[in-house]
């Protein structure tokens, strides 16, 4: 598997052999001459020799070899040291620019302009499994979203089609989670190793970002009061997940496998999703049946939470009447949601 760091690594380590044995190359040549030319070559004339075979532009000697074997002996052996020196620098050079740190600068750039360009995106802490199916979620649901973690192969261990936006790092570091965009972010997720990393990033999020929307992972069961407290809004533990999965497949089987199948679906992706009837939408004021939704935008009104309330009024009759701020609860594509979305922006 492809490694970026490791390739790139071994390429700096190339580059500076290659550096180091031309320095070695050319002092020998430099001592070489000097001594096997004889007392009319000056260090001058020795330096001259030695960059003339280095660079292999043969200008001439500037003193004749004729008479000194050992010294033209030298020189075959020098010439075919120094071809064997430039190739290796060439192919380092090569390796350098095509496959190692030269690329990974433009990549890392032009990661860096994707990621300044989102808004209202969300932040994935962590690269392991529960962080992979988050990411593919995401994805599949066409949120805009962005990477952290401090492994150095995120897009490996996380199976995403199309293009990944990913930032190496630690998310504990306040300039990473800048980096990210957390600022300009609407949530964040923190699938961390362990629950006091998770608790650590939500106190810094937090105090980045006030208004962030914060969902932890709690790994042991009596951590989640303790990352709540610290400023998450809310915590999910796997395992309490778990037991409730496994309980919901034993007493209600075909509403369980109702909800996988949607889940699961990649073509069509229906989610139960929603959207958030803003001060001023054209939705505001008339009832479900003069607001049409489903007719505009295919999507299945399931409920309504009015806003600013804690209930939430199930399977609303066509009398109910729509006000500002309140939440369409809503089983829908992409696309749908989308456009529920604009009916219920503004004007």
């Amino acid at each position: 598997m492809f490694d970026p760091d490791k390739d790139a690594s071994a390429n700096r380590r190339r580059i500076y052999t290659a550096f180091g044995l031309f320095l070695l190359v050319f002092c020998a040549g430099t001592v070489g001459f000097k001594i096997l030319g004889g007392s009319e070559w000056s260090i001058l004339d020795s330096v001259f020799m030695t960059v003339i075979t280095l660079s292999t532009v043969g200008y001439g000697e500037p003193h004749d070899l004729a008479g000194k074997p050992a010294a033209r002996v030298f020189a075959i052996v020098f010439n075919l040291v120094c071809l064997g020196t430039i190739a290796f620098a060439i192919t380092s050079i090569t390796a350098f620019i095509v496959e190692g740190e030269f690329k990974n600068i433009l990549g890392r750039r032009r990661m860096n302009k994707k990621i300044a360009r989102l808004k209202d995106h969300y932040i994935v802490c962590g690269a392991d499994e529960t962080a992979g199916t988050i990411v593919r979620e995401l994805a599949q649901t066409r949120r805009k979203f962005v990477v952290v973690d401090s492994s150095p192969d995120i897009a490996s261990k996380l199976d995403v089609d199309g293009d990944l936006v990913f930032l190496q790092g630690d998310p504990a570091d306040d300039e990473v989670l800048e980096a990210a965009g957390i600022r300009r972010a609407k949530g964040i997720f923190l699938s961390l190793a362990t629950d006091e990393d998770n608790l650590f990033v939500t106190i810094s999020a937090r105090g980045l970002n006030p208004k962030l929307r914060i969902i932890a992972k709690a790994i042991d069961l009596g951590s989640d009061k303790k990352i709540a407290k610290a400023g998450a809004d809310i915590v999910i533990s796997p395992t309490f997940i778990g037991g409730m999965r496994m309980v919901s497949e034993m007493v209600r089987p075909a509403a369980t496998t109702f909800l996988d199948m949607m889940l699961r679906d990649r073509e069509k992706a229906f989610r139960v999703d929603e959207v958030t009837i803003e001060p001023g939408s054209s939705l505001a004021g008339k009832t479900v049946d003069e607001a049409r939704i489903g007719e505009k935008t295919g999507a299945l009104l399931v409920a309504v939470r009015p806003g600013g309330a804690a209930g939430y009024e199930f399977n609303p009759g066509g009398s109910h009447r729509l006000k500002e701020n309140d939440v369409l609860i809503l089983i829908a594509r992409p696309e749908m949601r989308a456009a529920a979305g604009k009916l219920a922006g503004s004007d």
